[in-house]
């Protein structure tokens, strides 16, 4: 594996557990926690359709005879994803509430 996938996997790791730990440890009033809750579930949404597609593929792919032939989800893109809908989410929501 190339160094630099590594490196970049290990970043994005540690910058998704620092924004979903710092979101629970924050003591605030309730509309922080309303917003927060917010953006994760909305994250927990997209989490869930890209999972349920994935699924809907490789059932399709079995059924067509290609089983074999399933692309996949990189472990990489999918937290990418997740966690710049869950800032773009959080902050649209910010913005939205007021903090």
């Amino acid at each position: 594996m190339d160094y630099v996938k590594v490196v970049y996997s290990v970043i994005l790791l540690l910058v998704g557990l620092f924004i979903f730990i710092a979101s629970l440890i924050q003591n605030g009033d309730e509309r922080k926690r309303f917003i927060y809750s917010k953006a994760q579930s909305y994250a927990f949404i997209v989490v869930f359709g890209m999972l349920l597609l994935e699924v809907a593929q490789t059932i399709f792919l079995t059924i067509q005879g290609n089983s074999n032939q399933g692309i996949g989800i990189s472990p990489i893109m999918f937290l990418t994803v997740v966690s710049i809908i869950y800032v773009v989410t959080f902050l649209i929501y910010r913005k939205k509430y007021g903090d």
